[in-house]
């Protein structure tokens, strides 16, 4: 005899069979299923009930046309950041690491429960609905062109936080895991069964009946992690495997894109260890990470700021201020190069990885007070932008700072969520560097005295 799961908002449940439960994700309200607060603490739930609930096995499935689950709510995790950002400092790790260790729990719970889970998955799963399916003993793809699975967390400054680092690399190696991690590469269901990522592909609309069939073969619900003989490797093997990677990379970001270093150091220093430990240590860099300011304003532009301005783009109301702000930026990068030789403002540029060629333009025009205001910032970020030291960050200093008084001056009167998209804008016309998120973000985080102290050299 079965039981009933607990009560369920943003997942539904039925039994397919007897014996066989079907646990469908369709979030109320919403075309995309995403995990949100409320949707962790349900999928935890699930796997607390699970092992006491008499099912021979769950196929776990998207209620969703669109797609099985897009990632996790950057909305909540912007505010999330904000909870803790107002912390007092000693406290901030803890508070965030406390915050984002559902998610983690709720899925080792699931695989270590005792029953069969089969994932039946049609369109993408990405970033945390990618790492919810991994937890499951199977997994079927729909033989669809939008069906893949996907970790890209890194493009909006995180790490995947839910398992993913350690999961990945378990099943389809080290090498192959790394574009998934870092490059936000996209397995198709071609590339992720012969990776060894998921079990079976299958037409569209059969998915659900293959997991039924894997679930009545009465297969044993152990991850490979966790069978007796799985070998775990040493930390001198796994070490050896990235320590290129780790060099390309620092020499490509120049260190300004944490993500990539913590996403490096979850494989290096997860794999060696037993799954629950690994997965512990993942959500410990994760704590570290997200109180950072990178993620926030990568979140806030790339991910935010893209979707509103895409929406703008779509019905044709872009406003031109956006135009008018990375022209201005651009403007003002060429005339801080006057004041010094070619070889030093390269060097800057480098530094500070702006996408930008610059030219030198024409006198600086004097900076006014009226344009920067009284804004006292969030808090220091702890990165350079702070307190430049030595002749390459002080340049790159003066031209972020010239950048956000040329998007106060133009931009003024955007609203928040339009400022955002001018972030993003900021980042693919004028070549403004993603990890501080866009002009109006650095303005936010460093304040009107931050943005002062950069142009100070400029002598205004």
């Amino acid at each position: 005899m079965t039981t009933q799961p607990p009560e369920l908002v943003e997942f539904r449940y039925e039994l397919v069979e007897d014996g066989i439960g079907h646990l469908i994700f369709d979030m109320p309200g919403r075309t995309m299923n995403v995990f949100s607060n409320r949707a962790i603490l349900e999928a935890e739930a699930v796997a607390d009930w699970l092992g006491s609930s008499g099912l021979k096995g769950l196929v776990v499935s998207s209620g969703k046309t669109t797609a099985f689950c897009a990632g996790a709510d950057l909305g909540e995790l912007a505010q999330a950041y904000a909870m803790i950002i107002a912390a007092p400092e000693d406290q901030r790790w803890q508070i965030g690491r406390d915050h984002f260790s559902p998610i983690g729990r709720a899925f080792r719970k699931l695989e270590t429960a005792g029953v069969p889970v089969a994932f039946a998955i049609n369109g993408l799963a990405l970033g945390g609905g990618c790492e919810f399916a991994l937890s499951g003993h199977y997994r079927v793809l729909a033989d669809t062109p939008s069906t893949a699975l996907g970790l890209p967390e890194s493009l909006v400054g995180l790490l995947p936080g839910g398992g993913g680092t350690q999961r990945m690399p378990r099943l389809v190696g080290v090498e192959a895991a790394m574009p998934v991690l870092l490059d936000a590469a996209r397995l198709t269901v071609a590339d992720a069964v012969a990776a060894g990522a998921a079990h079976r592909v299958v037409p569209a609309g059969q998915e659900i009946a293959a997991c039924v069939e894997w679930i009545r073969s009465n297969p044993q619900p152990i991850q490979p992690w966790d069978r007796a003989d799985y070998r775990i490797p040493s930390s001198d093997e796994v070490s050896a495997q990235l320590v290129e990677l780790r060099r390309s990379r620092q020499e490509e970001t120049g260190g300004h894109y944490p993500a990539i270093t913590s996403i490096l150091d979850c494989v290096e220093y997860g794999l060696p260890l037993p799954i629950d430990a690994a997965v512990s240590k993942e959500i410990d860099i994760f704590a570290d990470l997200i109180k950072r300011p990178e993620p926030r304003d990568m979140i806030s532009s790339l991910f935010l700021g893209k979707q509103i301005w895409q929406k703008q783009r779509k019905t044709g109301t872009l406003p031109e201020a956006y135009d008018s702000i990375a022209a201005a930026i651009r403007q003002s990068w060429a005339n801080v190069a006057t004041r010094f030789e070619p070889a030093d403002v390269e060097a800057a540029v480098r530094w500070a990885r702006l996408s930008a060629t610059i030219l030198p333009g024409g006198p600086i025009q004097p900076i006014s007070d009226e344009a920067l205001g009284e804004h006292p910032g969030i808090a220091p970020t702890g990165i350079w932008i702070d307190a430049p030291q030595g002749q390459d960050q002080i340049i790159a200093g003066a031209l972020l700072g010239v950048a956000v008084i040329a998007a106060l001056e133009n931009g003024g009167d955007l609203d928040a969520d339009s400022c955002r998209a001018a972030d993003f804008h900021s980042q693919s016309a004028a070549g403004f560097p993603a990890y501080l998120g866009g002009p109006f973000a650095l303005y936010d985080s460093i304040g009107s005295d931050g943005v002062r102290r950069l142009i100070a050299p400029l002598g205004n």
